[in-house]
Order: C-alpha cells, then sequence, then structure tokens
C-alpha cells in the first residue's frame, strides 16, 4: 500500500471522526440548556474523572496515556462550549459593561497623582506623560503608593513596571499579588541615563556613584569602565540619588539620573546617556482604586493562580488560542506562601469591547485557583 493510499485511509476516518464531533457538540449543547434549567455548574468533576477512568480501559495499554490527552481537550472544548451557549455572561460582563458606561469619554488632564521618589525621577516623568497637569505627591516606597490609592488620599499612583534592558521591576509584580487596584492606562518612556556630579567634580575625581538598582544594571559598560576603585551604592531612587549628591559636601560622588535632575539640583553631567543601549525604554502602570476604562481600550491584564497540576498552564493558554487572543506578556512570581508555585501576570490584546474578551475571563476564573482582572486600557506610547 502506497503512501497516497494510507493518506486516504486517514482522510476517511478523520471525516467520521468530524461527523461525530459535530454529533457530540449537539448533544453537548442539549446539556448546557438542561444544566442552565436546573441551575447546575457547567464543571462535574466526577463525571469527568468517572468518563476518563472508563475510556482508559477500552484501549490497549500503548494508547491510554494519549486517549487520557484526548479526552481532556474534548471536556475543555465541550465546557467551553456550555459556558458560551448555556452559561449566560461572566461576571466580568457587566462589571466592564458598567465601567465603560460611568467611564468618562476622556480621560482626565488633571488629577492628584502617586508617584514613588522625589522631584526629578523618572516616575514624575512618566506622570506628566499620562496626564496634562498632574498634581503630584511624592512617597517613599512603591508600597505606599499603593497605600495612598487604597486610602483614597491620591485618585492614581504611577508606578514602573519593566524595563526592555534590564526586566521587570520585582517589587511591584510581588506587591501587585496582595493590593487592591485597577489599571487604567499605561505608557512607555525613552530612559537616558546620565552622570551627574556637584559641580566643579570632574570625572576622575569619581569614588563613589549612587543610583537605583534598575539604573546601574542598565549602565553596568559605562560603570565597569571607571574602574575597580569606584564604589557602585544603590539607594531607592535616581532622583533620590541626585538630590543626595547635591546635599552631599563630598567632592567624589556622583548620581545616575535624567537630565531634568541637572537644573533641578544644580549638578552638573559628566556623562549623556550612558546606559549600554539606546533603546531603553520603561513602561509605567497608571493605577486607580476603581475600576475606569476609557474608549478604545485595546490592552487587559490579569493575574492567576493555577491549579498546581499537570498541564494547568497549557489549558490556560490554549484558551487564548482557541478564542484568538493574542498573549503579549506572560510574568511569573513565586507564591511566598506556597512552596513552589507561582502567580502569573498576563497581558492580553484585544479590544475591551469583543465578545471573546469576557467569555475568556469568565473561563479562567472558573479554570484558576485566585484570578483577578486588573484592567483594561490604553498605552500611550
Amino acid at each position: 500500500m502506497s503512501l497516497d493510499d494510507l493518506r486516504s485511509k486517514i482522510d476517511a476516518i478523520d471525516a467520521d471522526l468530524l461527523r461525530l464531533f459535530e454529533s457530540r457538540m449537539e448533544v453537548v449543547s442539549e446539556i448546557a440548556a438542561f444544566k442552565q434549567a436546573a441551575g447546575l455548574p457547567i464543571l462535574d468533576r466526577n463525571r469527568e474523572a468517572a468518563k476518563l477512568a472508563a475510556i482508559s480501559g477500552q484501549v490497549s495499554p500503548a494508547l491510554e496515556a494519549d486517549v487520557h490527552i484526548l479526552y481532556d481537550i474534548l471536556f475543555e472544548i465541550s465546557r467551553s462550549h456550555q459556558t458560551a451557549i448555556g452559561g449566560g455572561d461572566s461576571s466580568f460582563h457587566a462589571e466592564i459593561a458598567q465601567a465603560l458606561e460611568q467611564t468618562s469619554p476622556l480621560f482626565p488632564a488633571s488629577a492628584t497623582v502617586a508617584c514613588q521618589g522625589v522631584e526629578g525621577a523618572y516616575s514624575q516623568l512618566a506622570c506628566e506623560r499620562i496626564f496634562k497637569r498632574p498634581n503630584i505627591q511624592y512617597f517613599k516606597t512603591f508600597d505606599s503608593v499603593f497605600s495612598a490609592i487604597e486610602s483614597g488620599f491620591c485618585k492614581y499612583g504611577v508606578l514602573p513596571l519593566e524595563n526592555s534592558m534590564a526586566g521587570a521591576v520585582n517589587k511591584i509584580y510581588s506587591l501587585m499579588q496582595t493590593r487592591d487596584f485597577k489599571i487604567v492606562k499605561s505608557a512607555r518612556l525613552k530612559i537616558d541615563h546620565n552622570l551627574l556630579a556637584p559641580k566643579g567634580v570632574k570625572l576622575e575625581d569619581i569614588r563613589e556613584v549612587f543610583s537605583h538598582e534598575q539604573a546601574i544594571s542598565q549602565c553596568a559598560t559605562f560603570l565597569d569602565g571607571l574602574g575597580p576603585q569606584v564604589k557602585i551604592t544603590r539607594c531607592e531612587n535616581t532622583a533620590a540619588a541626585a538630590q543626595m549628591v547635591s546635599a552631599s559636601d563630598r567632592e567624589d560622588v556622583a548620581a545616575i539620573s535624567s537630565q531634568n535632575c541637572v537644573k533641578l539640583y544644580s549638578l552638573n553631567c559628566l556623562g549623556r546617556d550612558i546606559q549600554d543601549r539606546s533603546n531603553n525604554y520603561t513602561r509605567f502602570i497608571c493605577i486607580s482604586k476603581n475600576l475606569e476604562i476609557y474608549p478604545g481600550a485595546d490592552r487587559t491584564s490579569i493575574m492567576m493562580v493555577l491549579p498546581h497540576k499537570p498541564g494547568a498552564l497549557y489549558k490556560a493558554l490554549a484558551r487564548f488560542y482557541a478564542l484568538g487572543i493574542n498573549l503579549i506578556k506572560l510574568e511569573s512570581r513565586p507564591l511566598a506562601d506556597r512552596d513552589f508555585q507561582f502567580m502569573f501576570y498576563l497581558d492580553l490584546e484585544t479590544s475591551v469591547y469583543a465578545k471573546e474578551l469576557c467569555h475568556l475571563l469568565g473561563e479562567l476564573e472558573e479554570f484558576c485557583e485566585e484570578f483577578k482582572y486588573l484592567g483594561s486600557y490604553i498605552e500611550v506610547i
């Protein structure tokens, strides 16, 4: 028998499989209607477990694992189909619809905004990119920014989330696991680091450089070139480093900071654009206590904790593929109270008006051990 003959046999079997699959999904639709009328949940774990056990005994041991995978996928498809036609709208449908109705059609030009650091920080520049006339309140820590939002002291907060060179800001992701907030907008800011020192200080005089750990990592090549005699000291913020150097009576210190800090703190620039790569961007998020969704929102952020068992992440990601939703970011962080379990942060590229989004959110909430919808928004570039 030739390869073409064998392929013809496969085609005939596939045709039978498709007819049977269609028949199966028709019955699934009837089950969905029955469950909806009876007020029964879509997921019946006992039924699925019993079905898998029965099917496994009907095939040869060599195919048992493959059949298990096949029916596991079939169950996922069936549940998704039942949710779509018989489960009604998810709770997120009403939440998103209400936010769209109640949110102003225009993003506010001015507001009281919480930022970490001091005047001259990159968070200030991001804040001024997002708002035309922000009333900025500065806080020492990221944690304090979240607290200012939760307490209502500030309407909004602006926080750095990730950098194109140094990666994620780990502290923010850790805080996001426990704090109550929504993302209402985001912005990408070009970061150009500079070496700033008190007036009269020369490059060869420098013996200690202060800056935030992310800025230090982004300028590693330049700092290595200063020589082993130069101490690198981390502090909470680039602008705070410039402020500290300005207030110091030492003549051998410098700070890595923005150009804004030159005039602000009466410093000299000993080196411009000292980062390792020119395409250095930091992404900032603007958060609020309440959900606000502005017209044209095409990015959604979520956080989830999956069941600690094989295939859980695959099953979650398969839902994105099935619904045609593009996943543009996946970040994992360990859970502090669990051994080797993780929280996943995801950014989705889809219009907030797409029906697939609410469908996806509803399915993930049911599937995940923990699930947080962080908001839908526009990113300013």
